[in-house]
């Protein structure tokens, strides 16, 4: 019989190397020390003869562990996500674990249902690119101890480890390069602000920052991402309004910016030129569009990393109290915001 016609087991080893499982599983496990060269050779030599390959969940569930970490997602499809997935992975990689991604797709059933099903893999800890999680979903998370840390959006009420943008710093960096290129008018477009917490506080510090100074325009307005002639709509008539005023747009995040650039452009208004525009997020297109387009970028591949690292601080009994790491923005200055004249 061929050998390598099923998959072998660690009892396959041992009996082609002529000797036990404890043997065989001390050699998986690394206690070379306690095995004789001969053993480790003949072990070695079963192994590579029969293809064998462990599992590696069943061995970390013997052992209390899985190594797992788990993953919910706001937006996969979002750039934003996309880097800040790629410093998790390498904080995975870095330190042994495997990373379970669920994708929510913005919507807070699949984000119950996924809550669910990485409790299902024994997952050893948790990072949340939060919805709004129900009052049902907090409670078990509060009550079942895991370890878990939160990326960009804060849950009310809730005590946890959060890593993130410093977003009333970079609000604050955003309005004041506007006010000091010399737009006299600007409008704050926003996503539905509900109880995200970075759309929040973006919002609150450009109009802190505005109502210092009174002789200007400042507006804010909510809209939803593909409701193009509302935005459009929204972009004419704030131009109209105010000019001939210095008139210049902010978005709210990166997916919002490309909607506002393309709507700009339907109106046969030039950014830089007719309009300044200002977008938080970088994003690979801005650079390419028009003369370029000014953003606030954030760190997003360090704030994956760092969310993974204080998950693992956790995983190993860390015990200070949960708190908030942020990072700083940098701004991104191109020709949509230049300095305007006449």
């Amino acid at each position: 019989m061929n050998p390598k016609a099923a998959k072998a087991t660690i009892s396959d080893v041992a009996r082609t190397a002529k000797t036990g499982k404890t043997s065989v599983s001390r050699y998986l496990n690394g206690e070379f020390d306690v095995l004789s060269d001969a053993l480790r050779q003949r072990i070695e030599a079963a192994i590579a003869a029969l293809d064998y390959r462990p599992s590696q969940m069943a061995r970390g569930l013997k052992r209390g562990r899985t190594r797992l970490i788990g993953l919910l997602i706001a937006d996969i499809t979002n750039p934003y996500s996309v880097d800040v997935l790629s410093g998790i992975e390498a904080a995975c990689r870095a330190h042994g674990y495997t990373l379970l991604m669920c994708n929510t797709n913005n919507a807070l059933e699949l984000e119950q249902y996924y809550l669910n099903l990485l409790s299902s893999y024994q997952v050893e800890g948790l990072v949340v690119n939060a919805v709004g999680m129900r009052e049902q979903a907090l409670s078990k998370l509060q009550q079942s101890s895991l370890p878990m840390v939160l990326i960009d959006r804060k849950i009310p009420d809730f005590v946890c480890d959060v890593v993130g943008l410093d977003n009333h710093a970079a609000a604050l960096e955003a309005t004041d390069h506007l006010l000091d290129r010399g737009y006299q008018a600007l409008l704050f477009v926003s996503e539905r602000l509900g109880l995200v917490n970075t759309r929040l506080e973006r919002v609150h510090t450009f109009r802190q920052r505005m109502a210092q100074h009174p002789g200007l325009v400042a507006e804010q307005v909510e809209v939803t991402l593909g409701e193009n002639q509302r935005i459009e709509q929204v972009l004419q008539e704030f131009y109209q309004r105010h000019r001939p005023l210095r008139c210049a747009v902010m978005a709210v995040n990166g997916a919002l910016t490309l909607q506002v650039a393309r709507a700009l452009r339907r109106l046969d208004l030039n950014w830089g030129e007719d309009i300044g525009l200002l977008g938080f997020d970088e994003l690979e297109w801005a650079e390419l569009a028009g003369s370029g387009i000014t953003t606030l970028k954030q760190p997003t591949w360090q704030i994956g990393h760092a969310a993974l690292e204080q998950v693992i601080r956790r995983i190993e009994g860390d015990p200070q109290p949960q708190g908030e790491q942020v990072f700083q923005g940098e701004l991104i200055v191109r020709g949509s915001t230049r300095m305007l004249t006449g």
